[in-house]
């Protein structure tokens, strides 16, 4: 499972890690069963093993996460893969590998993102809008499949804020061009 899992972190830009699981038994049954399970890790050359939760920043966790996800998705047979702003802490290339590997994972999984990162959300087969909105002083959440000229809209969005231009959109609209050629690569793998 260790090979597994550093494979995964190399793909996310984590090359250099070192990882080690380690199990140990205890004495007495509880509720957690027998034995301990710890994730140690090293992602900076010259670092030692430290526990997983001390070492780690937001963008270490996020890639982690999906390197950890990645594995036992496989080795559960989850069908449903949900990623909840796992792209926390990351951008550019990074930003791209991680969505490529989720999409990746979405030839045999179903999986659920919400991203505000555009290297991400270019990726996606389908793209939902999420919005709050008051009615009555009371909040509701609604959720509205986006178009394809409306993912384009809020994508250029995500790049530029509230004011869309001709020039974003252009840039939005390459962004997918390309995607779409690496969504193709992806398949045929």
């Amino acid at each position: 499972m260790q090979e597994n899992i550093l494979s995964e972190l190399k793909f996310v830009g984590l090359e250099k890690s070192r990882m080690e699981i380690r199990v140990e038994i205890k004495d007495n049954f509880n509720e957690r069963g027998f034995d301990e399970v710890t994730f140690f890790i090293s992602t900076n050359p010259g670092e030692p093993l430290m526990p997983l939760e001390k070492v780690l920043s937001g963008g270490e966790l996020s890639r982690i996460m999906l390197a950890l996800k990645c594995v036992f998705a496989e080795k559960d047979k989850i069908p449903t893969l949900i990623f909840d702003e796992i792209d926390t802490g990351i951008s550019g290339a990074v930003a791209q590998r991680v969505g490529e590997k989720m999409y990746q994972l979405s030839n045999t999984h179903q999986i659920i993102c919400i991203t505000h990162l555009p290297q991400i959300a270019v990726l996606s087969d389908y793209h939902y809008f999420v919005m709050k909105k008051v009615n009555n002083n009371k909040t509701f959440t609604e959720i509205k499949v986006l178009l394809k000229e409306e993912k384009e809209i809020e994508i250029s969005k995500m790049l530029s804020g509230d004011e869309v231009t001709e020039a974003t959109l252009n840039n939005v609209r390459e962004m997918i061009k390309l995607s779409d050629l690496k969504k193709i690569e992806i398949k045929n793998k």
